[in-house]
Order: structure tokens, then C-alpha cells, then sequence
């Protein structure tokens, strides 16, 4: 069984690689947006804010350090969230280029995809008939032709690289089953050393679909695996977002939500913030009766090295 808790984690991912401007006004680009955005939703009760950057001209994923460092240490200086940088990048982006920026800032988390695979975009196309930058329709295009790399090679690196060298622990990003399996081994290798974060996926075409039967596969899978070395947590893709989120946190996970993963808040009412969304999720726990977590219990929790040890 995953680690027994008694609060909720409330992971926020703010803007991500997936959605492009054109899909919703509401999405941040900009550092400020950025910061502004992570700040409130810290405030709204998200003691994880998960980090891409964005060209702040077009609103293209960039792994530019100087980027980031435009609203890293803005975002630090407002809240006491943990700080959580994306090594996953955006599609096209390599290894050394998705490391750029945790790599400078050395943060206390960063995320970590738990395998290489299909990342399909392309039905996305469908929904928009036109749009604001050339780069959008490219890009989801593209995904119909593109596998997201991440060997074991590249995991080892990563590990070493941001793992040893600078204590940053990860968010490690389940897409499928597969990917449990790579978690074990690692494990298995001493690589990482419990507890460990486990992130759930569902609803990424490429990855495992998001029904409620295979929640609770994923989850029985895991605990087959890990035990009690590791806290659960669980996003969905789109409108399967809070109704998943939901229901695996009456069995026991955390939640992630953000405008990354789902543009709504609503059937057919796109969310006007990311703060919306947290205070929808941390509602909905609450009125489950669940206490949500503070972003220092949060860290006493995943064993984080603490703010105070990151370069920003």
C-alpha cells in the first residue's frame, strides 16, 4: 500500500507544453504571467507548482534557463511552494536541453517521464480551424511522427546529474504501466531511494486510457511493486481531470491539477486561471473531509531538501 498520509497534496502544473495559446486567452506565456499565475494558485492551496517556460513573443515551449529565471525566483520570493522544474521539456527538445534549467536552478523537485513513448497531440487539430502562431499547428502535427525519448541512458543521467549532484528528488510520471515497472527497477538498483512520488498519468493518447478500471490498476500495480515506499498521486488529461482526481483521492492519492493538464473548468467553460482549479480541487477534498497539505508538510512528506537549497 502507498505510504499512509493524512493530508492532500495539491500539485499545480501551470502551463506545461501541450496546450498552445490559440486554445485558451487564460493560459500564462509570459514570466509574469507565470509568476503571477504560480503565486496564485500557492494561494489557492497548491503546495506544488510544476514549471515549463514559454517563448514570451509566441508562447512556444523554451527550455531557455534565462527564461525561467525570469519567474523562478519571483514565485520563491511570494510562497513558500515547492518549486517543481519540468525535465520533460517539450517535444523536440533533447536530453541535455530539457536539463538546462533545473541544472542551473537545482530545485528541490523537478518532474521525470518514466520512459520513452508516443506523445500524440494531433487530435487537437480537429478543434481549432485556425491559429495565432505559425508554430501551433506544426506542433501538434509533428506529434503524429514523435516519440518522447527517455532511455535508460537518459534516466541515469538524469538521476546523476540532478539526483546526486544536488539532492533534487522528482515527481516521477507514470504514463502507462510500463512505466511502474521502470520505477521498480531503478528502485530495485538503489537508484532512488524511497520515499518516492509517483504520478499517475491518464488520458494522454500514447499512454493509459483514463477509466476509472485503470485508476485502480495502475494503483494495485503499484503497491505490488513499492509498498509503502511511495506516495500516489493521479492527474487525467481534459475533462476526466476532477472527476479522476476525485475518485482516486477517496483511495488514498494525492492530485495534481493545472491548465498543463486540462484548459476547463467546467463542461464547456474554460478556466480562467489556475488558482480556479485549485480552489475547485481543494474544495472538493475538503468537502470529502480531507486536510490539505501545506507546502512544508508537503516537504517533510517527500523528504524535500528545502528551499533554502535551490539556486534561485
Amino acid at each position: 500500500m502507498a505510504r499512509k498520509q493524512s493530508k492532500v497534496i495539491i500539485t499545480c502544473a501551470v502551463t506545461g507544453s501541450i496546450h498552445t495559446p490559440t486554445m485558451s486567452p487564460h493560459l500564462p506565456i509570459t514570466p509574469d504571467e507565470i509568476a503571477e499565475q504560480s503565486i496564485a494558485a500557492a494561494e489557492a492551496g497548491a503546495s506544488i507548482i510544476h514549471l515549463h517556460a514559454r517563448d514570451p513573443e509566441d508562447g512556444k515551449p523554451t527550455p531557455d534557463p534565462d527564461v525561467f529565471m525570469e519567474f523562478l525566483p519571483r514565485i520563491k520570493q511570494n510562497t513558500d511552494a515547492v518549486v517543481n522544474i519540468t525535465t520533460g521539456g517539450g517535444h523536440g527538445m533533447t536530453v541535455e536541453e530539457r536539463l538546462a534549467a533545473p541544472m542551473r536552478a537545482k530545485p528541490e523537485m523537478c518532474s521525470f517521464n518514466m520512459g520513452s513513448m508516443n506523445f500524440g497531440l494531433f487530435p487537437l487539430l480537429d478543434r481549432y480551424p485556425e491559429f495565432k502562431h505559425d508554430w501551433e499547428r506544426q506542433h501538434l502535427e509533428n506529434s503524429r511522427d514523435f516519440i518522447f525519448r527517455n532511455t535508460y541512458k537518459d534516466m541515469e543521467y538524469i538521476l546523476k546529474n540532478l539526483g546526486e549532484s544536488y539532492g533534487t528528488k522528482f515527481e516521477f510520471e507514470c504514463y502507462d504501466v510500463g512505466h511502474l515497472y521502470n520505477m521498480a527497477s531503478l528502485l530495485d538498483r538503489g537508484l532512488v531511494k524511497p520515499p518516492i512520488f509517483v504520478q499517475t498519468i491518464f488520458g494522454i493518447l500514447g499512454g493509459i486510457g483514463a477509466d476509472h478500471q485503470n485508476v485502480i490498476f495502475m494503483k494495485d500495480t503499484a503497491d505490488r511493486l513499492f509498498g509503502d515506499a511511495y506516495h500516489w498521486s493521479v492527474l487525467a488529461g481534459g475533462r476526466h481531470q476532477m472527476p479522476l482526481c476525485t475518485m482516486a483521492a477517496i483511495m488514498g492519492a494525492n492530485v495534481r491539477v493545472g491548465l498543463e493538464d486540462s484548459l476547463y473548468i467546467a463542461k464547456g467553460a474554460l478556466a480562467e486561471s489556475n488558482a480556479d482549479q485549485v480552489a475547485k480541487i481543494r474544495r472538493i477534498m475538503e468537502d470529502l473531509s480531507f486536510e490539505i497539505a501545506t507546502p512544508a508538510e508537503a516537504r517533510e512528506m517527500l523528504e524535500l531538501k528545502g528551499g533554502d537549497q535551490v539556486d534561485f
